[in-house]
């Protein structure tokens, strides 16, 4: 599974080389930050300032794109990482649950549209003893 990873630094990883990312869940929205990436070939570590609060997640994965963006007021990297699938990671786990969600609602209107939810039921017959 991709990810894209879009950070608010210069971050120049070359593409092929593996990744280990650890996240921090920001207590307060829920969400995942990267707190650390390290580039597996070459060793460099990019760490953000500041100490972690909340649970930290660590997952793997290997560089298929990167874009830095200089100039002007904006400078970012958007990474784009083929995960190894394992599952790991809270980001992850986010985007399983927002495939998940959108399965569901789409299988409520395929029920809908399919199941005939708005029928009246048939009335029974009378029973004779």
């Amino acid at each position: 599974m991709d990810r894209k990873l879009v950070l608010d630094a210069q971050l120049a990883i070359a593409i092929g080389h593996r990744i280990e990312v650890t996240e921090h869940i920001v207590e307060a929205t829920g969400e995942p930050a990267v707190l650390l990436i390290v580039d597996l070939e070459t060793g460099v570590r990019y760490r953000r300032e500041g100490a972690p609060r909340g649970e930290l997640v660590r997952w793997f994965g290997r560089v298929v794109d990167c874009t830095v963006t200089i100039g002007g007021r904006i400078t970012y990297t958007a990474l784009a990482v083929d995960t190894d699938g394992d599952g790991s990671g809270a980001a992850g786990a986010e985007a399983a649950l927002l495939g998940a969600d959108a399965a569901v609602e789409s299988a409520k209107a395929q029920a809908a549209r399919w199941g005939g939810s708005d029928r009246v039921p048939a009335p029974e017959p009378e029973r004779f003893w």
